[in-house]
């Protein structure tokens, strides 16, 4: 395998295409509750949107392990493998989806009565819950679709997936809120609109383009591929995964329940702060993408070798983190200079931009080392090294809930973000210093 930065930009810059229309939905979707009702409503919607983060976080797994194994048997020349992958996926999916929908209404009411939220806000977060809810199969099966694209080195499918379902999700979200009695519900209507329409797409684009190996062939029935011999492989990682799943889930969700002790303006600050810091990410995530499918591509082959050549494992880390590198610098900057008008696009609300302005030191610190956390996390993937990703967010899940306890005494809401940066520097800390074993290696128990 020879890797150059035309085969990384070949798989990043879609992706990254996809990406920059992902915050933008949110920023819209804040935006449209900010400037239609007040403080309460901002936070109903972030409170909403973290249920939600709680819910879907923990399936994570039908995409990222996805897209890792979908690499390694692409690379290994097995359509076979990565046609059974996916149908094991799309099933899994499908399960979880019923399952989220036995438990709905037990999950919001159990979790609304322990975040501490006022009474306007929960009304507001019930309210978008129990429509969104209902988009459950659509937004599981993309998870897979987007997984096992990436994997067949596809990021230009989950591109025009992406694209689609945003542009649906912005038009349809202002246009219910604005034009129609449904207000501030009709964001999570126009979410659910949306992602049905991505799974048509995507579902269009296996049947035309992957007809040779998609899994509408009858070579193989769906009973034999989800037996436990064939399942062992793709339940293992996805063990490791669901935990570090459940990690994210303390920090992000950690994140805002906290934010939310702090009064309905505090929150709807490390709201638009939360959706600020992603922003860039999204940039990242696209050379993220290609280092899972790269590198997944590169093990599957057998490349685990040292070798200084443009094709190795090694040099293709290295790349890949210059660009991501890269990214991050012109975030710094942005943020640097042009912080107070980003915050002012999300929200009118004079109360919130004030005291927003206490945060921005923290939205000028974050690029860096996120770009760093962030790619390690597409390399690792791609490697499927499901046990030194698990372990990564269990000591950063540790380093969250450590300096928020050990400083909110004394620095009150700035302690989140302390936090979260040591979340952070701590998954960048623990993936650096394994690496080397894991590219020497090889990963043999995932």
């Amino acid at each position: 395998m020879t890797t150059t930065n035309k085969d990384i930009l070949r798989l990043a810059i879609p992706s990254i295409l996809a990406n920059i229309t992902i915050p933008l939905v949110g920023i819209v979707d804040t935006a449209i509750v900010g400037h239609l009702s007040n403080a309460a409503a901002i936070g109903g919607i972030a409170i909403g949107t973290m249920l939600f983060d709680l819910l879907y976080w923990n399936f994570g797994f039908l995409r990222v392990g996805t897209s890792g194994l979908t690499a390694q048997a692409y690379g290994a020349g097995r359509p076979d493998e990565c046609r059974k992958i996916l149908m094991q996926s799309l099933t899994v999916a499908m399960t979880a989806a019923l399952a989220v929908w036995a438990i709905q209404w037990v999950f919001v009411t159990v979790v609304l009565a322990v975040v501490p939220c006022s009474a306007e806000v929960a009304e507001v977060a019930r309210d978008y819950f129990y429509v969104r809810i209902w988009a459950a199969p659509a937004t599981l099966s993309l998870f897979a679709l987007k997984g096992w694209f990436i994997g067949m080195q596809d990021t230009k499918s989950p591109m025009a997936v992406d694209i689609l379902v945003n542009a649906v999700n912005m038009i349809a979200s202002y246009y219910l809120a604005v034009y129609t009695p449904l207000g501030v519900t009709g964001v999570a209507w126009g979410t659910l609109i949306a992602q049905y329409s991505g799974l048509l797409l995507a579902t269009g684009i296996l049947i035309t383009r992957y007809s040779d190996i998609s899994v509408f062939r009858d070579s193989e029935s769906w009973q034999a591929v989800m037996r436990w011999t064939e399942m062992r492989r793709m339940m293992a990682l996805n063990g490791n995964l669901f935990i570090r799943s459940l990690c994210f889930m303390v920090v992000y969700v950690g994140f805002t329940s906290l934010a939310s002790r702090y009064g309905d303006t505090e929150l709807a600050v490390s709201s638009i702060l939360m959706k600020l810091f992603m922003f860039f990410s999204y940039f990242v995530d696209g050379f993220a993408y290609a280092g899972e499918a790269l590198v997944g591509k590169a093990f599957g082959e057998g490349h685990r070798e040292h070798a200084p050549e443009t094709g190795s494992v090694g040099a293709v880390v290295r790349t890949l983190f210059l660009w991501s590198l890269g990214v991050g610098l012109v975030f710094t900057v942005l943020y640097a200079f042009w912080g107070n008008e980003c915050m002012a696009l999300m929200t009118s609300d004079a109360d919130v931009l004030t005291a927003a302005g206490r945060y921005m030191g923290w939205l000028v610190a974050m690029p860096v080392v996120s770009a760093l956390a962030f790619m390690w996390d597409g390399i690792y993937v791609g490697a499927t090294a499901g046990i030194q990703i698990r372990n990564a967010m269990i000591w950063a899940a540790v380093g969250f809930v450590a300096l928020y306890a050990a400083t909110y005494r004394f620095c009150g809401p700035q302690a989140l973000y302390i936090a979260y940066f040591a979340h952070l520097a701590a998954r960048v800390i623990y993936l650096t210093a394994v690496w080397r074993r894991v590219e020497r290696d090889g990963v043999a128990d995932i």
